[in-house]
């Protein structure tokens, strides 16, 4: 038998057909084909699952592949084009609808598996049957390097008898989202650097070896960047100064959704990553820490009409992507292309790998990257109730893990507070960074703003509740806090777009010099304006999410779009620990301080005075009572009373909080407290460490009608004793 393919022939031996007689006729059951030598044996398999699934006897694949008019099963030995066997999937027995499915026995422990596909070209197909195609549900692809290595286009699907899946005694931390605090990272910048002292630095298991160190600081929840396989070397950019050919550190152009990058596991090949993924978030739950997955759905690293096949384009071009009436790619991302995200057969595989994700390795939530493009339906048009959101939203195994949504995509649709999801999904919430660094930048009419903010952006949320909310003051796009107080502009250069790209306004201040200085009044102005961020952060209703590094004051030397920086600039540098000791302390109270008062992480929004019987809040300005919300103030104060907590019945300890942006001393008389106790300085940011953040009940007595003198740009806390 011979099968044509990109103009050229291959023989494809039979050695056997097996037959059968059934009602005087005579049934091909099974053919056998030989692989490395070995007999294999081909029935006709099921069409479920999609994917490759071991049976008793062998492995069945099973394909989707709607408009393919051929499609061949290449099966090789690992990383070895010599042992090539190629079984063409006969469309009258081993089509079942769509699916393209077959049974193989005798395959060995490991093996490398792909798919020729043949069909129409031109107009809206893109078939190719020269190239073999990664199956989009393969858990782990073939020829796994370490990081950088040029791994080629010809990685394949790599199939193992070893399948790991969660571990039989790991339990979900389960933390709800009013109680969470998130620690954005990246698996190799976080421990790839010589200084993080790990044994398998830039990999799963080296991230493992720092959870007693995210347990310290107090984080119930690590967010990945994109850990699906990527190729890092799909950077077109050089850096202009040095001549490095720069590589994609952050992974947001995935090439395989169901498997683990290979070159995040310390022994990148075979099949170890998917185990050493699993392993990981067994080790976090240990350590009752939750792992949330920055997901990429919105578009995959085939790019536009220019881009490379790996799997999709070659499979079904029109059914995986949007297509304008010419069959050109729309781009909704930014990335040259668009995931079809809402046509059935794409919606039901997105739910497949999270599914997966969920029910074999344990994770906890995922954050949606660019998520607003997965409410558009296949010509680009927003839709009112997405059944891809909808359906992520109410999936059974996903109701107990984490959505998070980035609100927005690349084209302009914006739906912060109103993305489709409902008080389901939580969504990062863009306006609580920027007022919040307005005011604390000094800018005038703030105070407002920050006042909404603090109480959870029930103008934003309106009709759900705080913990739609993940407030942030920086994350990986962007300035680092450090940055944020040191730099007016952004310093891109190094990217090779002559600084380009990244925002242009980042609303931040660099406190009278741009850049490093020796200047210790700037450097105390730096750290102050650094701790009142954080303290805003902690301080706020809703979900804090912090950037790693940021606790300690890691810089990027103002670089705002270091997605392309595999180096020192975009690596944690953990001597960063000892140098800004200080800083990570405070940042540690904060967070304790945070943890310790429920009145701080409600899971409904604050009643304010005139919106209930009793307000849960009451607001102040220098005098009691007596907030200045005009576009001239840049203060403000508030009490908590903590007999009103949520919870009902949760019994807390009052908290008052003043904070100046004003460049001069401010003088607040200091309330009573709510429930008439006395209050107890606990933080104040214009004081030297360790008095800028005291342990409970170790401050000084601040007495209520007293003058307290709130320093320039500084912020304090007060907490009523027991």
């Amino acid at each position: 038998m011979s099968v044509k393919y990109g103009g050229d022939y291959r023989e494809t031996a039979i050695a056997e057909v097996e037959t059968i007689e059934v009602d005087g006729r005579s049934l091909e059951t099974a053919r056998m084909y030989e692989f490395d030598g070995e007999p294999l044996f081909i029935r006709r398999g099921q069409p479920l699952p999609v994917g490759t699934t071991r049976t008793p006897v062998g492995i069945n694949f099973a394909l989707i592949c709607r408009h393919a008019t051929a499609v061949w099963l290449v099966l090789s030995k690992p990383c070895r084009r010599d042992s090539e066997t190629e079984i063409p999937i006969d469309p009258l027995r081993y089509r079942t609808g769509d699916i393209w499915h077959l049974q193989v026995e005798g395959l060995p422990d490991e093996f490398c598996y792909g798919y020729r596909v043949d069909g129409p070209t031109g107009g809206r197909h893109r078939y190719d049957p020269s190239t073999v195609l990664i199956d989009p549900l393969a858990r782990s692809l073939s020829c796994g390097q370490v990081w950088g290595f040029p791994c080629g286009v010809r990685r394949r699907g790599l199939a193992t008898k070893s399948r790991s899946y969660r571990h039989p005694d790991d339990i979900s931390p389960r933390i709800a989202r009013e109680d969470s605090l998130i620690y954005e990272l990246h698996v190799r910048g976080f421990t790839v650097d010589s200084s993080s002292g790990v044994m398998h630095p830039g990999t799963f298991a080296g991230l493992t070896e720092k959870i007693p160190y995210l347990r310290g600081l107090g984080v119930t929840a690590v967010e990945l960047l994109p850990i699906d396989e990527f190729d890092e070397n799909d950077c077109p950019f050089v850096n202009p100064i040095t001549g490095e050919k720069l590589r994609n550190l952050w992974g947001y152009n995935t090439v395989a959704f169901a498997a683990p990058k290979a070159a995040y596991a310390s022994n990148p090949a075979g099949a170890s990553a998917w185990a050493e993924f699993c392993k990981m978030v067994h080790e976090f739950h240990q350590a009752g820490i939750e792992v949330i997955l920055d997901v990429v759905f919105n578009h995959t690293a085939e790019g536009n009409e220019h881009g490379h096949t790996y799997s999709f384009r070659g499979l079904d071009n029109d059914l995986y992507y949007m297509l304008d009436d010419r069959g050109d790619y729309l781009n909704f991302s930014g990335c040259g292309n668009t995931f079809n995200g809402n046509h059935p057969v794409v919606r039901g595989l997105i739910l497949t790998f999270l599914n997966h994700k969920v029910a074999e390795a344990g994770v906890d939530g995922f954050r949606f990257d660019l998520a607003s493009v997965l409410g558009r339906d296949e010509k680009g048009r927003v839709l009112i109730n997405p059944p891809v959101i909808e359906r992520i939203g109410e999936e059974p195994i996903l109701r107990d893990v984490k959505l998070i949504a980035e609100p927005w995509d690349a084209a302009g649709l914006y739906q912060l507070g109103s993305f489709p999801g409902g008080p389901r999904w939580s969504a990062w919430n863009g306006r609580f960074r920027d007022d919040v660094r307005r005011f604390w930048r000094g800018d005038a009419g703030a105070v407002s703003s920050l006042a909404t903010r603090l109480c959870g952006s029930d103008d934003v949320f309106a009709g759900q509740n705080p913990r739609c909310s993940i407030n942030f003051i920086t994350c990986h796009d962007g300035f680092t806090l450090n940055d944020l107080v040191s730099y007016n502009q952004k310093h891109n250069h190094a990217n090779g777009e002559n600084n380009r790209d990244g925002m242009n306004e980042n609303l931040s201040w660099n406190c009278g010099v741009e850049g490093p200085t020796d200047d210790a009044s700037i450097s105390a102005l730096r750290s102050r304006q650094a701790r009142n961020l954080i303290a805003t952060l902690m301080l706020s209703q809703g979900t804090p999410m912090l950037l790693a590094g940021d606790e300690f004051l890691r810089t990027q030397s103002g670089n705002n779009n270091a997605w392309c920086q595999d180096n020192k600039t975009s690596w944690v540098d953990w001597t960063f620990v000892e140098k800004n000791a200080e800083f990570l302390l405070f940042t540690k109270k904060m967070i304790a301080l945070r943890m310790r008062h429920p009145v701080l992480r409600r899971a409904s929004f604050v009643n304010r005075p005139g919106s209930g019987p009793t307000p849960d809040v009451v607001w102040h300005g220098v005098e009691p009572c007596k907030p200045d919300f005009s576009g001239f103030s840049r203060s403000i104060a508030l009490a908590y009373d903590g007999r009103r907590c949520d919870p009902p019945g949760v019994i807390d300890r009052d908290l008052y909080i003043a904070m100046s942006a004003y460049w001069k001393p401010l003088e607040f008389t200091i309330p009573s407290s709510p429930s008439g106790r006395r209050w107890r300085l606990t933080v104040d940011t214009s004081l030297a460490s360790p008095d800028d953040a005291r342990d409970l009940d170790l401050g000084p007595i601040v007495a209520v009608g007293s003058r307290y003198q709130l320093g320039p740009r500084s912020l304090i806390v007060l907490v009523s004793e027991e």
